[in-house]
């Protein structure tokens, strides 16, 4: 019984573990309109947060910005298919760019008043 009580709580450790473990950033191709212009349109590191779909994007290995005085974009969702997005500028304001709601053509998409994000 002594075994079996270790491992099981060598289990709940390593369960902790993961969960407090940050999420790993994956290379994706991202792309951002603003105002119907292309603003970026490179490779990007994503960041899953969560398991509801939200998501930040950073430049390739957190080195430089994003965009011009952005930092990283975050994608949050609030509800199926709807987000709130913002911006983290360099001055360490989290900008708020609006809602936004999943594109029904293109489900990598997000799609805002003025904007739209894509992470593929």
């Amino acid at each position: 019984m002594k075994h079996s009580t270790g491992l099981v709580a060598l289990a709940a450790v390593l369960a902790s573990l993961a969960a407090a473990a940050p999420a790993v950033a994956r290379d994706v191709s991202c792309r951002i309109e603003q105002q119907g212009k292309v603003v970026l349109d490179r490779t990007c590191d994503f960041q899953a947060d969560g398991r509801d779909g939200s998501f930040v994007l950073s430049a390739r290995g957190r080195h430089g910005n994003l965009l011009p005085r952005i930092s990283m974009v975050t994608v949050s969702v609030v509800s199926p298919g709807v987000a709130e997005v913002r911006g983290l500028t360099l001055d360490g304001i989290n900008s708020r760019w609006g809602e936004a709601r999943r594109s029904a053509r293109d489900g990598a998409c997000w799609e805002g008043s003025d904007f739209r994000i894509c992470a593929h």
